[in-house]
């Protein structure tokens, strides 16, 4: 989380450049930097950053398995249902139509 007390502007870091990298290595958190009173970079540590980067993509990893094993298992529904003649003769074409209308309907809620 980036602090309201740790923003300053692009021009107080040119003139303080080193304190303010000292700073940000002994907080291990983010400073903003402002141009024209505008959020313009973040100054970040490197190992801090390497860190929030591999949570990053552990946190893909998961998700990316999450929606694997959610896809595999309502196949698995389907699968079952048809073994069970639980199915719908509707064409593809249907399918996709109904899908559609209820994508539709939940951008309108």
């Amino acid at each position: 989380m980036i602090s309201l007390d740790n923003i300053h502007s692009f021009t107080q870091f040119q003139r303080q450049a080193k304190a303010f990298a000292d700073k940000v290595r002994a907080s291990q958190t983010p400073m903003v930097l402002t141009v024209n009173g505008e959020a313009a970079l973040v100054l970040h540590e490197a190992h801090a950053f390497q860190k929030l980067l591999d949570r990053l993509a552990e946190l893909e990893n998961e998700l990316e398995a999450l929606k694997l094993q959610t896809l595999r298992h309502d196949i698995q529904i389907g699968l079952d249902q048809a073994d069970r003649g639980e199915f719908s003769d509707a064409s593809i074409e249907d399918i996709k139509a109904e899908g559609r209308r209820r994508l539709a309907a939940q951008k309108q809620s």
